[in-house]
């Protein structure tokens, strides 16, 4: 059988531990070292950038990160998959080129090209096909030491590296899925190794304070194992293994460019310590569209934050807020929100613990609704307002913002092109099958609990969950620990009590999925996010916490759970 693939990685996003890259290398035997760069966020972020530089619009941070680390790649044999390249990965490996010059060692480097679809979507600052991992498949074929892309899927820069060590076909699903599950583990970095774990309080004290990164020994047949290097901090049992692939997901299939992976055929299993095997993935045919991710600038925005202390924080924000629409009414914003965050607790012993926090966050087209005329209008309240008037900081000039929204494109649409070290170009063939995607009919539900006595107690005591974001959508990821407690969450927490513990929801369309073998149900909240991340339109824009608001809710949970 031909011996396991060992692929690490290094990075979770741009900004992610710089030292990574070095543990990684250093820390235990690896072939591949993928570094995940790339999100809707850093996209816009590299768009700005590009527009100040047109030779810009990489992460810079990857190169640094080679500057001290590609002679040790090179000397170990460790072959280098980054989609650093954003929008220029051109860009990119030639600075790669040059750095390796300059340094003396000999590797070849090659990247990835055809996602960028700007020029056919005006207004937008980005507009960039997610493409599968053929391409870097091809560029490891023919000897590549290092390969950078632009916007591929995250799972790409697994797959990529397994289609070229095994030779596998692109119609060989379940290989490529289960190679898009690992990836898909891998991704993240760190909370594959503990990092954001619902039960992180299990722990021994400082076991988290630094995990150290995943890595997944892959098979031949698509399954692997996650682990991590010996010696690292954090842990990685079927709880993080779990809670990663539930992450930023939404149904039983999940689509990509090469495969759609049936996440609902995905078996875990221990595997001995800081090991979890998976196993049992099915694969589909991908479906006949590519997902295009279109950045545009939204408008401008600005806000102020008022403190509320002591008595009458109700009356006090009302006042406040009547003054302000009041003074903004000759050039009202377009959009104007009030948050009132009760931060205050009765008789408290400190100034902080005694006060509120009133947001107020406005958008427009133009600067200027958002910008003089918000901050003089605050600031005139200075000494005309509630008692106590002061704010965490005075209101800028007001910034722009992003938009993000995705679009679908057939896959002839795209160029996909593998460019190599010597300047050779090879196109990457479309997908020789496509299957339009469909909802998979909902499982059978696990037998009930027998009725007993219930406790009022919070649902993460029994249950973990992981959330985030895709756009304007939200996903949380529910799983439970064991079966018992998998029976009770499967019929107890619908759509219905979903909305009435999370009140944001109520209004928005709410789809369930039932994920039995991962004894999960994962939510996806449509529009919860507004217009994506850079929007802002929430004080948790990402969702990130918006599993832990849900665990922290109150339901009545069978005493022999607790």
């Amino acid at each position: 059988m031909t011996a396991a693939l060992r692929i690490g990685n290094a990075s979770g996003f741009y900004g992610d531990r710089f030292d990574a890259l070095r543990e990684m290398l250093t820390g235990g035997e690896l072939d591949v070292l993928t570094g995940d760069y790339l999100a809707e966020l850093t996209m816009l972020i590299l768009a700005r950038d590009r527009l100040k530089d047109p030779s810009a619009g990489y992460a810079r941070t990857f190169l640094r990160q080679l500057e001290e680390c590609l002679g040790l790649a090179h000397e170990r044999g460790v072959r280098i998959v980054a989609n650093a390249g954003g929008l220029n990965p051109a860009g990119l490996a030639g600075a790669v080129r040059e750095l390796a010059g300059r340094l003396g060692i000999p590797v070849r480097v090659a990247h990835v090209e055809g996602d960028d679809l700007t020029a056919r979507h005006p207004g937008s600052l980005a507009a960039h096909a997610y493409l599968g991992g053929f391409g870097i498949a091809a560029c490891l074929r023919e000897g590549a030491d290092v390969v950078v892309t632009g916007r591929v899927t995250d799972a790409a820069l697994v797959t990529g590296p397994a289609t070229a060590h095994f030779g596998w076909a692109g119609t060989e699903y379940d290989r490529l899925a289960g190679a898009v599950v690992a990836g898909h583990v891998l991704e993240c970095g760190a909370q594959a190794t503990g990092g954001n774990y619902a039960f992180f309080g299990e722990r021994p004290p400082g076991d988290l304070l630094r995990p150290g990164f995943p890595l997944a020994e892959l098979h031949e047949d698509g399954s692997s194992v996650i682990t991590k290097h010996p010696g690292t901090g954090g842990f990685v049992d079927v709880g993080t293994v779990t809670a990663q692939l539930l992450y930023e997901t939404g149904g039983a299939r999940y689509a990509g460019p090469d495969v759609t992976a049936r996440l609902d055929t995905v078996r875990l299993t221990e595997d001995g310590p800081d090991r979890v095997r998976i196993d049992g993935v099915r694969g589909e045919a991908p479906p006949p569209t590519l997902k295009v991710g279109l950045n545009r600038l939204g408008g401008f925005r600005n806000e102020v934050v008022f403190v509320l202390t002591g008595l009458d924080i109700e009356a006090k924000a009302d006042l406040v807020k009547e003054q302000m629409t009041g003074a903004l009414a000759k050039s009202p914003p377009a959009e104007v929100r009030w948050e009132l965050a009760r931060t205050d607790r009765p008789d408290a012993g400190t100034e902080e613990t005694a006060s509120a926090l009133l947001r107020l966050v406005v958008r427009d087209p133009g600067q200027e609704a958002v910008g003089r005329a918000l901050s003089g209008a605050a600031i005139e309240l200075a000494l005309a307002s509630y008692p106590g008037f002061h704010v965490v900081a005075p209101p800028g000039k007001g910034a722009p913002y992003g938009v993000f929204e995705d679009v679908y494109v057939p896959h002839g649409a795209v160029d996909h092109v593998a460019v190599l070290h010597d300047g050779r170009r090879i196109p990457v063939d479309r997908p020789h099958d496509t299957a339009v995607l469909a909802d998979v009919p909902e499982p059978e539900p696990p037998h009930r609990l027998p009725p007993g006595p219930v406790r009022r107690a919070p649902l993460g005591l029994i249950a973990g969950a992981r959330s985030g974001d895709k756009g304007g959508n939200a996903n949380v990821g529910v799983w439970a620990r064991g079966d018992d407690a998998w029976r009770w969450l499967a019929h107890e927490l619908t759509v219905e009590r979903f909305r009435e513990l999370i009140p944001e929801a109520a209004g928005l369309p709410v789809t369930r999925h039932v994920l039995p073998r991962l004894r999960a149900l994962n939510f996806v909240v449509e529009s919860l996010l507004g217009e994506g991340v850079a929007a802002q339109a929430r004080f948790d824009p990402q969702a990130k916490a918006l599993g832990e608001w849900l665990r922290s809710r109150h339901l009545d949970i069978p005493e022999a759970l607790l």
